[in-house]
C-alpha cells in the first residue's frame, strides 16, 4: 500500500469541479444548522472537512447523498443540479459512495455475502458481478475472512468492509463519516493507506470528516473547518492550521500536525 501523503496536490484549477454546494441553507427545529454555505471540490481530490460537535459535517453528507433536503440551496453535481433527486439516483447515476459512521453491513451475513449483496444490488451481470467482487477481496486482503461474520469481525475489518461496499458501485465520489473514530493507530494507518490509494489509483474523489484532526490532515489534501453553519476557512493541511479563524474556532493555540 502507498505510503500517506509524500505530497499534497497544490493546485486545482487545472482540475473540473465534481460536487458543488451552492448557497445552502437548513434548519432543525428552527435552528439553523447551514447557513448560506458554500463549497467547490475538485474531481480526484481529498477533502478534510473539521469542526466542532453539532456544526454540520454530517448533515453536508446527509445533503449530497440525498438522505436530507436543504432547506434553500442546490446541489450540483457534474454541473447537474441533484437537488430533487432520490437517493438511488444519485448514487446510480452520479456514483455516489456513502460509508456511514456507524453500522453499513448485515450484521448477520458474513464477509463475502455483504459483498455479493451490494454486487447484485448494483451489477446486473453475474460474471462482472464475480469479477468486481474478486478484484474487492484481492485488494482489502479479505481472504481470510470471508466466512466470519460481519458482527464478529474487529473495528478495523468492519471499516474496510464497509469501505469495500461503497466501492462496488464503482464511485465517483466517495464520502467516509468519521472513519478513524474508535480505531487503533495501526488499522488508522492502514485506512489512511486506502485513501490515499482509492485517489491516487481509482480516480476517486474523496470527502472525509472526522474529529481526529491529525489523521485526518495527513493524508488529505484540502481541509476546511467549519463553524455557525459556515465555512470559516479553507486550505492545505500546513495553512488551515495556521489560520486564525481555525485556531480560534477549532484548533487552539498549541495544535500541530506532528
Amino acid at each position: 500500500m502507498a505510503l500517506i501523503k509524500k505530497f499534497r496536490i497544490k493546485n486545482f484549477k487545472a482540475r473540473r469541479t465534481i460536487l458543488q454546494l451552492d448557497k445552502i441553507s437548513m434548519f432543525y427545529n428552527k435552528r439553523q444548522i447551514l447557513n448560506n454555505l458554500n463549497l467547490k471540490i475538485n474531481e480526484q481530490e481529498i477533502l478534510g472537512m473539521l469542526g466542532p460537535n453539532g456544526v454540520g459535517k454530517s448533515t453536508i453528507f446527509h445533503i449530497i447523498t440525498g438522505l436530507k433536503d436543504p432547506n434553500f440551496g442546490k446541489v450540483l453535481i457534474n454541473g447537474k443540479d441533484c437537488t430533487n433527486l432520490p437517493i438511488y439516483e444519485r448514487a446510480t447515476k452520479f456514483r455516489i459512495g456513502y460509508v456511514p459512521q456507524y453500522g453499513g453491513f448485515i450484521q448477520d451475513l458474513n464477509l463475502i455475502e455483504n459483498l455479493e449483496l451490494v454486487g447484485e444490488i448494483h451489477i446486473k451481470q453475474k460474471e462482472l458481478r464475480k469479477s468486481k467482487i474478486e478484484k474487492i477481496i484481492s485488494q482489502f486482503e479479505f481472504d481470510p475472512l470471508l466466512k466470519i461474520k460481519a458482527k464478529h469481525l474487529s473495528g478495523g475489518q468492519k471499516k474496510k468492509l464497509v469501505i469495500s461496499m461503497a466501492l462496488i458501485n464503482d464511485p465517483s465520489i466517495l464520502l467516509l463519516d468519521e472513519p478513524f473514530a474508535a480505531l487503533d493507530i495501526l488499522t488508522i494507518k492502514m485506512l489512511q493507506e486506502i485513501i490515499v490509494n482509492l485517489q491516487s489509483l481509482e480516480k476517486i474523489t474523496i470527502i472525509v470528516c472526522d474529529h481526529q484532526a491529525r489523521d485526518l490532515l495527513s493524508c488529505v489534501d484540502r481541509a476546511i473547518v467549519l463553524s455557525n453553519g459556515k465555512i470559516i476557512a479553507s486550505g492545505s493541511p500546513s495553512e488551515i492550521i495556521k489560520d486564525s479563524s481555525a485556531k480560534s474556532a477549532y484548533f487552539g493555540n498549541e495544535f500541530k500536525i506532528s
